[in-house]
């Protein structure tokens, strides 16, 4: 049996033509539905990029614990398992937060690993000028003093990057999908090999190559902005239209990529034994409800709703649709049970096969969210988010590896830890825990919406529907306790006094 993972990053669901998109030329992504089920319901559990990864692992939610930070050394790992039983495991990527403190114990999971360089803001080429270019960045002048330093920081490196970058061929989208492919190619003739092969793209800057940026721009007269902030939208509709337009040309370049990974599937006939797996981690606002990207906004649909293909060539179930309920952390176990592999009982995701093979659900809620910030639940039709209801408590962080995305956790923070636990899945492991950093604010503190998606998807109306509300609220502490949550979550989102 082989397995290979395609995952992009913040991949709109409703701009892929399978789902109704049809923003750009995207032949590649039709050819991939025709191939694989379809899932129409698929959803996040844990945001942004690393939690989301750590999930992708480890088959349960990361949200409830911790925010952006590493594997932990009690943590089960999917592609780890898959290596310490005789299946090959290997990534490739040019995800660089997977080099960085916040990141770095992931791809020592795998078997094998490679890490193409020079995405967003990574610290690759070095450059000691402190005039750098900041002309891609868009709305730089409106943001805050500390966040637009930060982001000066980071366009400029991101310039110092480009620079070294020459065509096509040399971006390191390309560079990852080559090793992936040469991977495949390599090992076709064997067998119990498992590969992940991982694109930055299409998040933020929205750079692409000069062929597909001209199918939406006059080369003559290029737009220069392809870097939006996480803000609201403050700019005229022509410079948020040009703004759309650089990322359906990144969309673009993506389904090449994917359409790559296609031919040599075709090529060298595996689809008779080879599972296919399509997802990402997360969405990203494009102007919708007047927002610009990610975390400083409700978790709207266009954040939350995923794109998820998959093919298993033990049913042989292709060109469908399913309905059914899942998510992120369903991935691990799934890979685990087609090679036969069995899943630790600390994963709570579900293998997909059944689903695939018999229609059968996994699950009736779907609960997700930012650490320190507000939590979602969502049946599939109505979707419920839940601010907390006081800043007064700390949010506290669980862990073995105190960093942060780039950095150790601050010295100030952890003055103040001490011991909890163990928590169900830590092995048995106490942890040390400390005061966190609330999440940006995304709601108003007290405050919830909840949306009927069936029968407003770009959700617009929200309803006022007391008994769904307490029902969901319900649904969301049992998920909370099946999780193992900190007894601190209960009164800080108001549920402390709810039974199941």
């Amino acid at each position: 049996m082989k397995a290979i993972f395609v995952m992009y990053d913040s991949l709109r669901r409703d701009m892929l033509p399978c789902y109704g998109g049809n923003v750009a030329d995207m032949p590649n992504f039709k050819r991939l539905a025709e191939h694989c089920v379809t899932f129409d319901t698929c959803y996040v559990g844990s945001l942004p990029c690393m939690p989301a990864r750590r999930e992708l692992q480890t088959g349960r939610l990361n949200f409830l614990h911790r925010s952006w930070g590493p594997m932990e050394p009690y943590d089960v790992s999917m592609p780890e398992i898959l290596k310490r039983s005789g299946v090959h495991s290997h990534l490739t990527t040019d995800h660089y937060h997977y080099v960085q403190d916040g990141g770095a114990t992931y791809q020592g999971r795998f078997s094998s690993w490679a890490c193409y360089r020079g995405q967003e803001s990574d610290a690759w080429i070095g450059s000691a000028d402190p005039k750098g270019s900041t002309e891609h960045l868009m709305g730089f002048d409106d943001m805050p003093e500390m966040m637009k330093k930060i982001r000066s920081y980071g366009a400029i490196q991101n310039a110092v990057n480009r620079a070294a970058i020459h065509g096509e061929e040399e971006y390191p989208q390309t560079l990852t999908f080559n090793d992936g492919i040469d991977f495949i190619r390599r090992n076709a003739e064997f067998d119990n090999w498992f590969v992940q092969i991982e694109t930055f793209d299409p998040h933020e800057p929205f750079d692409s190559p000069k062929n597909f940026h001209d199918h939406y721009f006059d080369p003559d007269d290029p737009f220069q902005k392809d870097w939006p902030p996480y803000s609201k939208v403050s700019q005229d509709p022509e410079e948020v239209e040009k703004m759309r337009k650089k990322y359906f040309a990144l969309l673009e370049f993506c389904d090449k990529s994917m359409g790559r990974v296609l031919d040599v599937m075709d090529e060298l006939d595996l689809w008779k034994d080879t599972m296919l797996i399509v997802g990402t981690d997360h969405g990203f606002m494009l102007s919708e409800h007047n927002w610009w990207g990610k975390g400083s906004m409700p978790d709207y649909e266009e954040i939350v709703h995923t794109p998820f293909f998959v093919w298993d060539p033990r049913s042989g179930v292709k060109g469908t649709r399913s309905k059914q309920l899942v998510q992120t952390i369903d991935v691990a176990p799934t890979v685990l049970e087609f090679f036969g592999r069995e899943i630790p009982p600390e994963m709570l995701g579900k293998p997909l096969g059944p689903v695939i093979r018999d229609g059968a659900p996994v699950r009736d809620y779907a609960l997700f969210g930012y650490h320190g910030g507000t939590m979602g639940i969502t049946d599939g039709r109505y979707v419920y988010l839940r601010a907390p209801v006081t800043e007064d408590a700390d949010v506290m962080e669980y862990t073995l590896m105190p960093t942060k995305m780039t950095s150790f956790a601050p010295l100030e923070d952890l003055r103040k830890l001490k011991l909890a636990g163990p928590f169900s899945f830590t092995k048995g492991c106490q942890v040390i825990t400390y005061p966190g950093r609330f999440g940006r604010e995304k709601m108003p503190v007290g405050t919830d919406l909840l949306f009927d998606v069936q029968a407003d998807p770009k959700q617009e109306h929200p309803i006022d529907d007391p008994a769904k509300k307490a029902q969901l609220c319900r649904e969301i502490v049992r998920l909370m306790k099946e999780n193992d949550a900190p007894a601190e979550l209960y009164p800080r989102f108001g549920l402390q006094d709810v039974e199941e």
